[in-house]
């Protein structure tokens, strides 16, 4: 088992790296980051078999570019860049071989499809407009996607956090066709979404107000039920804080984020009326946790800290959620981005 970290390429990183993964439970480690894909700015990724489907700022240029790796390193097979800044989230869709890119300054959705080999074909693109942003100075310049990804039904779904919404859309016949909106209180800063294990509710992370809403809802219908909100930190918290990435447990029992300032990864447990009861906050021991993720077996989490150039390597226990750190100070440059790999 290996692990993938990326992130900005401002200071001293290079691109993607490749850190060994060793040993078992407590024995667990990480080794020394190597990097395997040089390009700038892969600050999200995704993999699929022996291709990586990166995010690519190239200067004057955003994209996202095709690496198929190699035993001999890695190549570059395709790439979209035009003009402008470049996307802050790639989704994928392995079986029917389509990507999907939300960018953060441009507004713009994507869905390209990919083919065997890695090469690209845009499919649809659809611009959010300014409908209705939020009072904060992140929002007031226009809205914001920051996730665009699938729902459990097959649908599509992105996360605006400059219009404080949560849209769904279907890809038919190449075209994106908007659906439904759900709103968030004014502020929020919607970020990302994971949906519970039976498909009737989502758990959306606002990044501006650190809070996290719990939402019933029909897919059929598009009826919406707001259900509770959470604070993702303490409420004695002062200082600035992001919420960023949010997962799920493949067991639907268990909701995770990271908190960008107050530097900590909180576990909620979903009780059975889908409310949320919080487990933990344990410090990613660095600054600045954007993404964390966990393997196959979701027994080992890792979390990248992107303004201390480190990541910490944690066991989970799939019983009550919590996590065990094992490893800290795991030097990698600018991650923000964590994939396990085989």
């Amino acid at each position: 088992m290996k692990v993938l970290i990326g992130g900005y390429t401002k200071k001293t990183s290079k691109g993607i790296y490749e850190l060994p993964f060793t040993g078992e439970d407590n024995g667990a480690k990480l080794g020394k980051a190597e990097n395997i894909i040089s390009v700038g700015g892969p600050t999200y990724f995704q993999k699929d078999g022996d291709l990586i489907f990166t995010i690519n700022n190239a200067g004057d240029e955003g994209g996202i570019s095709v690496f198929k790796l190699g035993e001999h390193g890695s190549s570059e097979v395709d790439r979209y860049l035009i003009p402008g800044a470049s996307p802050a989230y790639v989704g994928i869709d392995r079986e029917q071989k389509l990507i999907y890119t939300a960018n953060y300054h441009t507004a713009v959705l994507s869905v390209f499809h990919y083919n065997k080999s890695g090469k690209l074909e845009l499919l649809d693109q659809v611009t959010h407009k300014a409908e209705t942003l939020g009072p904060r100075p992140e929002q007031v310049d226009g809205p914001h996607p920051h996730f665009f990804d699938e729902t459990p039904a097959g649908n599509l779904v992105s996360c605006d956090l400059g219009n404080d919404t949560v849209d769904f859309y279907r890809l038919e016949n190449g075209k994106l066709h908007h659906l439904a909106q759900y709103k968030n209180e004014a502020g929020f800063g919607t970020r990302h979404i994971v949906f519970s294990k039976d498909g009737n509710y989502f758990y959306v992370v606002g990044e501006l107000s650190s809070k996290i809403n719990v939402v019933k809802f029909n897919e059929d219908t598009w009826d919406f039920e707001n259900i509770a909100t959470y604070k993702t930190i303490p409420e004695d918290f002062t200082e600035h804080n992001g919420a960023a990435a949010l997962y799920i447990s493949k067991d639907g029992k268990y909701v995770y984020n990271s908190n960008r300032g107050h530097n900590s990864i909180t576990v909620f447990k979903i009780n059975d009326d889908h409310t949320l009861s919080l487990v933990q906050r344990i410090s990613t021991f660095g600054d600045f946790p954007r993404d964390f993720n966990w393997d196959a077996d979701q027994k080992y989490v890792v979390a990248a800290n992107q303004n201390t150039d480190n990541a910490t390597l944690y066991i989970r226990n799939g019983g009550n959620g919590t996590l065990t750190p094992i490893q800290t100070e795991i030097p990698v440059p600018e991650g923000t981005r964590v994939l396990f790999t085989k």
